[in-house]
């Protein structure tokens, strides 16, 4: 889990205890200043978000657990039912039109800031609630299922260190079984609605179901806990935990993947949609044009989109074909790309080594971040393989948080899976992007804001997230890295990833590209193996519109650095200007502007 996108987090933002009054109503009389009214209703409006946030961690317990808050460890909703939205859809409801006569003309700062994002928030997951995603909720992308391995499986989130943290657990399975029973129930509305995910994603989950289908109790991820008991448990304790996951894992859980196995090989999978683009789906044009407002937090069409990648792509084409002068290279960016992708020289011949290189990254980077940044987040992070469970389907590199209460590290997840689709040539700009001064640095910082509401400290919007990831890519000559002008080539062929993003997102989902055309496009335009290639084109199709969120993202920052820079002068400063980009989380673009431009306008006054 690398952060929330917009959808998923006013979907673990709507809620609190219902108050009294139904409404913040808040007005000024001529013996009441208006002083004295903001400050009202700054309070009553902390309230409100405190609220809100308390009953979504209530109606979202897994989400609590993430968080590091361990009060529901032993619940897990079903987050894809019928009742469940219909609470979802009346919380966001209710607490919109509790805010709804806010004065935000009376406010300034952080308070103004809070009340326009929690404005936004709630409208845009009201908007998003008006689709039927929920017909479609498994792909190898996003698969409740593989979220549960992890977390049973004792290297997630969920704490497995006392003996009641083992019962929380065996609390969730009966849980997890009814989730598992509902996305069938879901899937097969979805059929009957011709509402279906495309039949090449859905070949991908059975692998990942069928590796939880064991004879042997033991071989079960599930069966982590038990070898890794703490000793200092009973003899009691150990007995009775030991065959109450047994008998969990035996009864339970393998049943439950089974089951939902075979109903997607032999029902769901005949059946399933050819197409590819979320266009296929009915309603998916509006779903479409939805998701691309809500990942970039702009208004700009599929179309608009699809032309920046296009300008984008031959922009950094020719910027690679001056490292390919440099390093004295004869042939086209075709023959380069070749040369990059199958030397030996590029390549490790294991995961552990690939590993050991990233950690060998650590020390240097976080020397050359202190040249650009004044602020290190306190938390620690751990650099980790991908699990195998998930390794085919999953990206080359991504970011999970640390817990807020520090018990839990960071963690920079590496993609050891196929080793000689790895290059050595991709390593510290994905570094720079993963860990520091990427999204480790962005997001543990903000677990360190004090004084925000917490649906701020825990909510990101992914155009900020991810455009601060890629910007911090783009820093790596600053800080001195990328010295070896193959690093520099792999730094700009991870730009140009995030170019060719927007031109086959748009196109698969608005243009009614394939997927061979995808992949088509990619193999001519940048230096990837086929392993790549098709994970990342398929995770496009599962998820539409998210990777749209980097290029736009960073796009917007860099214009907001070059702003900065041209108004300041001699007077810039870039730490400050960091300070400044990672003090106040991951806003939308829009409301990170008007910020950094009252920002440029303190500055000039000082």
């Amino acid at each position: 889990m690398k952060y929330l996108t917009t959808i998923v987090f006013a979907a673990l933002l709507a809620a609190c205890s219902p108050a009294e009054n139904a409404a913040t109503e808040v007005a000024a009389t001529p013996a009441e200043p208006a002083a004295d009214v903001a400050a009202e209703m700054v309070e009553h409006l902390e309230v409100i978000y405190e609220e809100y946030f308390e009953r979504i961690l209530e109606l979202n317990p897994t989400y609590a657990t993430f968080l590091g808050d361990n009060r529901y460890n032993d619940r897990y909703q079903n987050n894809l039912g019928e009742e469940y939205r219909t609470e979802l859809k009346a919380l966001f409801e209710e607490y919109l039109a509790r805010v709804a006569d806010a004065d935000a003309g009376l406010l300034e700062g952080q308070d103004r800031l809070n009340l326009d994002m929690f404005r936004d928030s709630l409208e845009r997951n009201l908007e998003g609630m008006e689709f039927d995603t929920w017909l479609a909720p498994i792909n190898q992308f996003r698969n409740p299922a593989n979220s549960f391995v992890s977390m049973g499986s004792g290297q997630g989130i969920q704490p497995f260190n006392t003996v009641e943290d083992y019962d929380n657990f065996l609390g969730r399975i009966d849980g997890f079984v009814v989730v598992m029973g509902q996305a069938i129930t879901n899937m097969r509305m979805g059929m009957e609605r011709e509402y279906t995910q495309p039949r090449v994603l859905m070949e991908k989950v059975l692998p990942q179901l069928q590796s939880q289908v064991v004879e042997n109790i033991e071989d079960s991820a599930f069966y982590g806990p038990v070898q890794n008991m703490p000793e200092s448990f009973s003899e009691e304790d150990r007995k009775r935990l030991t065959s109450a996951y047994a008998d969990a894992i035996g009864n339970q859980i393998v049943p439950a993947f089974a089951g939902l196995h075979d109903f997607i090989r032999d029902e769901y999978i005949p059946v399933a949609r050819e197409t590819h683009g979320i266009d296929g789906v009915p309603n998916g044009e509006a779903l479409y044009a939805y998701l691309v407002r809500s990942s970039t937090t702009t208004d700009m069409t599929p179309g608009e989109i699809h032309q920046i990648g296009l300008g984008e792509v031959a922009r950094i084409q020719g910027e690679m074909q001056g490292v390919m002068d440099e390093v004295g290279f004869e042939g086209d960016l075709d023959a380069f790309f070749e040369f990059l992708n199958t030397d030996d020289q590029f390549y490790y011949d294991s995961g552990e080594e690939l590993i050991a290189g990233y950690e060998a990254l650590r020390e240097e980077t976080h020397k050359r971040a202190m040249e650009l940044f004044d602020r290190f987040p306190k938390a620690d992070y751990e650099i980790r393989a991908v699990e195998a469970y998930r390794e085919q389907s999953a990206s080359g590199g991504s970011y999970r948080r640390a817990s807020p209460d520090g018990s839990r590290p960071g963690v920079f997840y590496a993609n050891t899976y196929d080793i000689k689709s790895r290059p050595k040539w991709s390593m510290e700009s994905l570094f720079l992007h993963e860990a520091v001064p990427g999204h480790h640095f962005q997001l543990a910082l903000i677990l360190e804001l004090e004084n925000i509401p917490r649906f701020r400290k825990f909510g990101t919007f992914t155009a900020t997230t991810e455009g601060w990831g890629l910007y911090a890519e783009s820093l790596g000559k600053e800080m001195g890295m990328y010295s070896d002008p193959y690093q520099y080539f792999g730094a700009l062929n991870a730009e140009l990833w995030r170019a060719i993003r927007l031109v086959v997102d748009t196109g698969l989902h608005s243009k009614g590209w394939t997927r061979d055309e995808v992949l088509d496009y990619m193999y001519a335009n940048s230096a990837v193996k086929p392993a790549r290639a098709i994970s990342e084109a398929e995770r496009y199709m599962a998820i539409p519109a998210q990777a749209l969120a980097y290029k736009v993202g960073q796009l917007k920052i860099r214009q907001l650095r070059t702003r900065a820079e041209q108004a300041l002068g001699d007077s810039f400063d870039v730490k400050a200007f960091h300070s400044a980009m990672l003090e106040d989380g991951a806003p939308p673009l829009q409301v990170l502007e008007d910020k950094i431009n009252r920002w440029i306008a303190a500055q000039q006054g000082d």
